[in-house]
């Protein structure tokens, strides 16, 4: 064996972090999956992955650093710009969705064994878990250099898995423009009453959604209309279903209903979102996401409005000739 002494020591990676589960990770990089591939841009504060369509459309989810047991980027603090690129979002999620399926088997395997088990126990977490005992069970990320491969790497017991996901130059696409300093209105409410609503509406399957805020009654309004007929759900202003209500003046805009119901996988685990729309007709949705045991995570939505007529009736013979 070689001798190590006045050996350079081993570089170390550029990026490296341990998670001990993977679960809201996954959950929350799954409801910015509308996109084949995002931008991943690595901070001292976290992973911000951005996910765009055509530029009308965009959803952010920023892993914080406190997601992971440990975190390191070898980088300058003080530095203008940090490590970015572009990947596969598919694959990562095929990766992540490895680490814990030992986990996900024995507990399906515990819920047959005790009938006596409730569907609602079955979501807590599990004294006996592996993440729980401490027992052996991580996902390290690790990018070793700028324009290498984001490495998954799996271990569970004696079993180590490690997948290599390419990287690619980044395009880096600009963010779709939000005025936060001139919102006209601003409506925090329950994740769960917004994906009712468009439940209600999605089996008349519209091409268009119509987004009212108003100082007056119906105060918010959601309105779709397609060749089944036409519906709408109005929402009170109560404190029981409003929590947060203040308009500056009427806001009324249309949207691409298939792009906002994109974002229902990010309303179906979020405890809350806050409805915004600017001066220039940008929709912002904001979800908090809550996790028994994990902090506070968001996921940002923007979507931009038709802006002409023209425009919607350019779409409406492109939906017609699909």
């Amino acid at each position: 064996m070689a001798s190590t002494i006045g050996s350079v020591p081993p570089q170390l990676p550029l990026f490296r972090a341990v998670a001990s589960s993977t679960k809201q990770i996954y959950q929350l990089l799954k409801c910015i999956s509308f996109s084949a591939k995002v931008d991943v841009q690595l901070t001292h504060d976290g992973i911000r992955f951005a996910a765009d369509h055509s530029r009308v459309m965009q959803g952010v989810a920023f892993l914080d650093h406190s997601l992971f047991t440990t975190y390191t980027l070898n980088w300058p603090e003080t530095a203008k710009t940090t490590p970015r690129f572009q990947m596969n979002l598919s694959a990562f999620l095929e990766a992540l969705k490895i680490f814990g399926a030992t986990d996900a088997a024995a507990k399906a395997a515990k819920t047959d064994a005790d009938p006596y088990r409730s569907n609602l126990r079955n979501y807590r977490p599990d004294a006996f878990s592996h993440q729980t005992l401490g027992m052996p069970g991580t996902c390290c990320l690790v990018y070793e250099q700028d324009g290498s491969s984001l490495s998954v790497i799996l271990e569970e017991s004696d079993i180590r898995t490690q997948c290599n996901i390419v990287t690619y130059t980044p395009e880096f696409p600009d963010d779709i423009p939000f005025d936060r300093e001139n919102l006209d209105f601003k409506i925090i409410m329950q994740a769960r009453w917004l994906l009712d609503s468009l439940s209600e509406l999605a089996p008349l399957s519209p091409v268009r959604i119509t987004v009212s805020a108003l100082p007056n009654a119906p105060y918010l309004k959601l309105a779709s209309g397609g060749a089944a007929g036409s519906a709408s759900v109005d929402f009170s202003n109560g404190r029981d279903l409003l929590e947060t209500f203040s308009v500056r003046e009427p806001w009324v805009q249309r949207f691409k209903f298939d792009l906002i119901k994109s974002a229902s996988e990010a309303m179906r685990i979020a405890t809350k979102v806050s409805f915004r729309g600017d001066g220039q007709g940008v929709l912002s949705l904001q979800f908090m996401v809550e996790t028994e045991g994990s902090p506070v995570s968001f996921l940002d939505f923007r979507f931009v409005p038709y802006i002409t007529q023209e425009d919607e009736e350019s779409e409406s013979e492109t939906d017609g000739d699909n």
